[in-house]
């Protein structure tokens, strides 16, 4: 049964409030923190003024805080909860004739609809304003390598058979990556010989590799100041390939993991972070579970400490799943779907089970 469109009207606006100043008040904390250490980092660097440094921590809060959106969800709720029973708003409601399941129903909506938002119109701004804050950053402490969490991995075909390129990072905006070791192989599959370089430059049709130096087991090491590699690949399949998952807006994900599926790239961490997007709204939903599961107790009754650690107990378990789905998922144990999908689900139903225990049981 629904509940009454102006009660459940007046129990959106508590929610969104809530969780709106919850999460406004994690963002301001995020942006000065970030803007204090980055003035830190800045120094005396030329070029990096005060406002420079403030529109540099402001592009790069956005996806930092998006991170933060499920807890959100979860202390929002809690407070919205609190203050309805607080003022006994609830005990009213329930004296109405209405259930916990009818007055959770405007926080369940209002989760659905952040967590559809989220993905939509926040991710995608989010994304690129990270990618404009790479850039800033690149220019204003004048570093154009960064070095990757994980080594880069791309293995190509071409008509001097098969090669695996390993590089601990890229040059941003460009085909470039740094710190450069070849594997090359025949073309009937055995190992031919090992390049290392400073860096290489995918071209039109091959790799250009400065400061190189070829092993082989047949043959002395030789070192050339550059060295091409037949190459498959275009520029802008590789290219995509060294910007971080977070990074890349939510409509253009699908494109980007079946271009690097063409190039032959790894797009596990791709897969998982738009599976985990589309599990997104379920999680918040699961939020808003969790937080009725400890927060529905009255005021009278005493105990309102017990239940609010109760609920941070709650979120620090579901963020510790969350986060072990994910690592299990990026490297390869489960697939990606299961270590999205999972927390979301079993908070879900844990939050559920925990409600009918307490209203029904």
């Amino acid at each position: 049964m629904l509940i009454g469109a102006t009660l459940g009207r007046y129990f959106s606006r508590q929610f969104l409030k809530t969780i709106f100043l919850v999460f406004a008040t994690v963002f301001t904390l995020i942006y000065t923190l970030d803007f204090v250490e980055l003035m830190r980092r800045a120094g005396d660097t030329e070029g990096a003024t005060p406002g420079v440094i403030a529109q540099l921590a402001l592009f790069r809060t956005p996806s930092i805080a998006e991170q933060v959106m499920p807890f959100a969800i979860l202390f929002g709720s809690m407070a919205a909860l609190l203050q309805l029973s607080r003022k006994l708003e609830l005990v009213i409601a329930r004296a109405a004739g209405i259930s916990a399941w009818q007055f959770l129903q405007p926080g369940l909506f209002v989760a659905l609809a952040i967590g559809l938002l989220s993905i939509m119109v926040y991710n995608p701004v989010s994304a690129m304003l990270k990618q404009h804050a790479s850039d800033l950053e690149s220019r204003v402490f004048s570093t154009s390598a960064q070095k990757s969490e994980k080594p880069i991995w791309i293995r190509q075909k071409s008509t001097d058979g098969q090669a695996i390129f390993r590089a601990e990072g890229s040059i941003n905006n460009t085909a470039t990556i740094t710190g450069v070791t070849v594997y090359a192989f025949d073309p009937a599959g055995a190992f031919s010989h090992r390049i290392e370089a400073k860096e290489a430059t995918l071209h039109e049709g091959f790799w250009e590799l400065a400061q190189a130096r070829v092993l082989s087991a047949t043959e002395e090491p030789h070192s050339y100041d550059r060295f091409v590699v037949a190459s498959s690949l275009e520029p802008t399949q590789v290219k995509q390939s060294f910007i971080a998952p977070d990074a890349v807006p939510f409509w253009n994900l699908k494109q980007t993991i079946e271009r690097m599926e063409q190039a032959d790239i790894n797009t596990t961490a791709y897969r998982l972070h738009y599976d985990v997007l589309l599990a997104r709204p379920l999680l918040f939903i699961a939020m808003v579970f969790v937080a009725a599961s400890v927060s529905l107790r009255f005021f009278r009754f005493g105990g309102v400490a017990a239940m609010v650690l109760g609920g941070v107990a709650a979120g620090f378990m579901l963020y510790v799943a969350t986060e072990l789905m994910v690592e299990l998922g990026a490297a390869g144990i489960i697939s990606s779907v299961v270590a999205a999908w999972f927390p979301a689900v079993v908070g879900s139903l844990l939050g559920t089970l925990a409600l009918l225990y307490q209203e029904d049981g």
